[in-house]
């Protein structure tokens, strides 16, 4: 190797090993885990495609206007802390909150199993939770046991069909659905959508009676589904991601709803 190359070699080896590099390269991965946890994937793109510039501009136009605050951490790391914490609370108190608390931020991870444990021995310690008899059947709703789910879910709905903003009258006509009690759910679905202006209850709404065959069936599905398309561009843009799912659920039924007509 010739002396200017050996310059060249070392001179390259001192910028990546440097102070400054290392910093800016933390500075990327923070950014970008930032986004992730925002789910701002417009940014994610951006900084994966050009790190140096958009690292700068997604700290200065996203990380401080949002308050982003000055500790890093990878993500879940909360919940991992909190999880322990509430696992040392319970060994010394074995109290029914911190049964519930955990519980949540298991399903909140998707591990129903551990969810459906901690949540019954929530109830073991304060049967009359109402909070936790429908946790707990929206979690093994979630384990594929509707059975099981159906009488938790209807007992707090029945003394409470608002309960948790809608969710949980919400889950009894997933469950009566799953259970294929067909006319049960459409009167649940018929409630929620009374009170809540959900997509998830009018699309399930829509698709039980356009699987019905009953008269009028189709047409009140098909304004059900429209209502749903037509509102999407007023929804607010948090919501619009939450409901994603059930957008492209009314677009695929209005277009089946309409290719069946013109076909009769």
């Amino acid at each position: 190797m010739t002396e200017t190359e050996t310059d060249i070699s070392w001179g390259w080896q001192g910028y990546v090993g440097s102070p400054l590099t290392l910093i800016l390269f933390l500075g990327f991965i923070w950014m970008l885990i930032d986004a992730i946890k925002r789910e701002q994937w417009l940014w994610v793109v951006f900084l994966i495609l050009f790190p140096p510039l958009n690292t700068v501009l997604y700290f200065l136009l996203v990380y401080l206007r949002s308050g982003g605050g000055a500790v890093f951490s990878f993500p879940g790391s909360a919940d991992r802390r909190r999880i322990r914490e509430l696992e040392q609370k319970i060994l010394h108190l074995d109290n029914a909150h911190h049964y519930h608390e955990l519980a949540d931020l298991f399903f909140k991870q998707r591990k129903y199993s551990e969810a459906e444990k901690n949540y019954r021995a929530a109830l073991d310690r304060a049967p009359d939770d109402e909070d936790t008899e429908a946790h707990l059947g929206r979690t093994l709703l979630a384990l594929r046991r509707p059975a099981e789910a159906r009488g938790y879910l209807e007992n707090v709905c029945l003394g409470n069909p608002k309960h948790d903003y809608g969710d949980t009258l919400i889950a009894l006509g997933e469950c009566l659905t799953q259970l294929g009690e067909r006319e049960s759910a459409i009167g649940i679905w018929e409630r929620a959508i009374e009170h809540h202006s959900f997509a998830q209850p009018r699309v399930r709404l829509a698709e039980t009676l356009a699987e019905s065959g009953a008269s009028g069936g189709r047409a009140r599905a098909l304004q059900l589904v429209e209502g749903v398309l037509n509102e999407e561009a007023l929804t607010p843009e948090f919501q619009r991601r939450q409901e994603l799912e059930w957008i492209h659920r009314a677009r695929k039924l209005a277009a089946v709803i309409k290719k069946g007509s013109e076909a009769d």
